[in-house]
């Protein structure tokens, strides 16, 4: 049986600009789509000239070689590949059989159907010179809960995502002529399992679509999984650094660090925007907040009043990190609402000009594998600072009176408390190192040098995705850290009539009040206990944006 999905408000496609909250909805939770009629009606001027031009075909008019509906491909782009009307269809059918080549494991059904959706929304604009029914049977599919099987390596990023979203296209196609045959229906995930594209659609009681002119290369000729894999990262992402802000307050409360390095002039003097925003934002977490020395209308007791860089400096790291995936935002939103096939078809130009399918480079994923490099980047330097707050903490030397690995054990170094997940975040935030050069200057030519040049947009929305899940990890880790660390400070004898912040309380009741992987709880440790199911959990209610809800209602209150 097929998935059935949630009875909620629909996402309508064509009243407005898709935005990526409409994305995440379709994608992750499951929101229903409608195509509003008017998409319909703008998208009929290009089909209809594509039409003509398949009319004319094997007349007394000879039609001239047009890419992609009378020619081969890529380097066989100026070859008339036939003239019968029929051939167009055979065409597009033999191109999605010939793409879906994918290998690797099969992606998150979140990331295909945000390819689906981000598909529809580009076909919609109406230049693709498709068949209504083409981006129909796409929603219904979304609908239905058909999720194609889509393998994770084969897309260069130009021209478009020519591999995946051939793995999308052979589930929703079958051949014009002929028996459909079973073999060539590509494969799907249903009910936890891999079947045929043909059961898979079947289930869903959808029928199967021959394909027309041009209706092949339309739905693989553009940026659509790229876009999908980098924006759904970026979302992760954005919600990652707002937790991160709230997990650095709590460690800063931990170590009882200093609120000079967050007033406000401080940091308009530089005038940076993220910059300015961020250090509101920590201003705003440790307001009554007792363990911090000093703000902008109390001196600090201590002196020098400097903490180390980790936790002095998180406005000016933190700050260009929410400026870049701003900017990483914008492209990204762009994209989605953006026409990526070759060639478009413009019939609003001159009538001096008979051609009205013109060849150009929208399927070029440059724009997607800078926004995912910057992502990865910044990204990893989220985990790099925090990585360093998670030193401190175990250090006894560093941590302003804390016992060494945050445990405060009767019996000293028979207990290693903290110290292994320090060494996990080190080993993630390493891999991050890696994974976050930059794919987006790396290209291989393909096509007899046609393709000579391409973006690899895949590699970088791919490796965006595992950055953002090593990160939310090591967020995680610090979460678990700064909690503990903040039960310790308040049962020394020194600091015990502190108060830490009602930001860090919510954040420490979530987490204590939380169940770990295992059923236990996530509770103070005094000895050590198995660590894993709490790091699973600590993550988990970071990815989910928990911590982020949680603290901004008390706030609110």
């Amino acid at each position: 049986m097929t998935a059935v999905l949630p009875e909620t408000t629909p996402v309508t496609i064509g009243v407005h600009r898709a935005t990526l909250e409409d994305m995440v909805e379709v994608a992750r939770n499951r929101r229903r789509v409608v195509i509003d009629e008017a998409v319909f009606e703008s998208m009929r001027p290009s089909q209809e000239w594509l039409q003509g031009i398949v009319d004319s075909m094997g007349g007394d008019t000879k039609t001239p070689p047009i890419y992609s509906v009378n020619t081969g491909f890529g380097s066989l782009a100026g070859r008339r590949a036939f003239s019968e009307p029929a051939d167009a269809a055979e065409l597009s059918r033999r191109l999605v059989l010939s793409n879906a080549s994918g290998v690797g494991r099969f992606v998150d059904e979140e990331v295909v159907r945000a390819t689906m959706f981000i598909r529809i929304v580009s076909l919609a604009q109406g230049y693709s010179g498709i068949r209504p029914e083409i981006i129909s049977t796409l929603a219904d599919m979304l609908n239905a809960g058909v999720c194609p099987a889509i393998p994770e390596y084969g897309s260069l990023g130009a021209s478009g995502d020519l591999i995946p979203l051939a793995h999308v296209a052979i589930v929703m196609s079958r051949s014009h002529a002929g028996e459909d045959i079973n073999l060539d229906s590509g494969e799907a995930m249903l009910a936890g399992t891999i079947v045929s594209g043909m059961t898979a659609m079947e289930a869903a009681g959808i029928e199967r679509l021959p394909l027309g002119a041009k209706d092949g290369l339309a739905l693989l000729n553009g940026t659509s999984f790229s876009a999908a894999q980098a924006a759904l990262a970026l979302v992760d992402a954005q919600n990652l650094l707002e937790t991160a802000q709230i997990t650095a307050a709590m460690t800063l409360e931990a170590v009882m660090g200093f609120g000079d390095a967050f007033i406000d002039e401080l940091h308009r003097a530089r005038g940076q925007r993220g910059q300015i925003e961020v250090a509101a934002r920590m201003r705003e977490l440790l307001a009554d907040s007792t363990l911090i020395d000093g703000n902008a209308s109390t001196d600090p007791k201590r002196q020098p009043p400097q903490d180390a860089y980790s936790l002095r400096c998180v406005p000016q790291v933190f700050g260009p990190i929410k400026d870049t995936l701003a900017f990483a935002a914008g492209i990204l939103e762009n994209e989605i609402n953006a026409a990526t096939d070759n060639p478009l078809i413009l019939p609003a130009l001159p009538d001096t000009r008979s051609l009205k399918a013109v060849s150009g480079g929208n399927f070029h994923a440059e724009y997607v594998a800078f926004a995912a490099d910057f992502i990865s980047i910044v990204v990893t330097e989220i985990g790099s600072i925090t990585e360093r707050r998670l030193f401190r903490l175990d250090d006894g030397t560093l941590n302003r009176g804390l016992p060494d690995m945050l445990i405060d054990s009767e019996q000293t170094g028979l207990d290693c408390g903290y110290m292994l997940p320090q060494y996990l975040a080190a080993a993630l935030v390493s891999d991050c190192k890696t994974l976050a050069h930059p794919d987006s200057v790396d290209s291989i030519p393909t096509c007899a040098n046609q393709e000579d040049h391409v973006s690899m947009a895949n590699n970088a929305g791919r490796h965006a995705r595992q950055i953002v899940e090593n990160i939310e990890t090591v967020v995680g880790v610090e979460l678990l850290m700064a909690a503990q660390a903040l039960e310790l400070r308040a049962g020394l004898e020194s600091t015990g009539e502190a108060r830490m912040g009602r930001a860090s309380a919510s954040a420490l009741a979530l987490l204590r009040s939380s169940t770990s992987q295992d059923g236990r709880p996530v509770d103070h440790i005094t000895s050590d206990v198995v660590l894993y199911p709490r790091v699973r959990r600590a993550r988990d209610l970071v990815h989910a944006g928990s911590v982020v809800e949680e603290v901004n209602r008390v706030l609110v209150d």
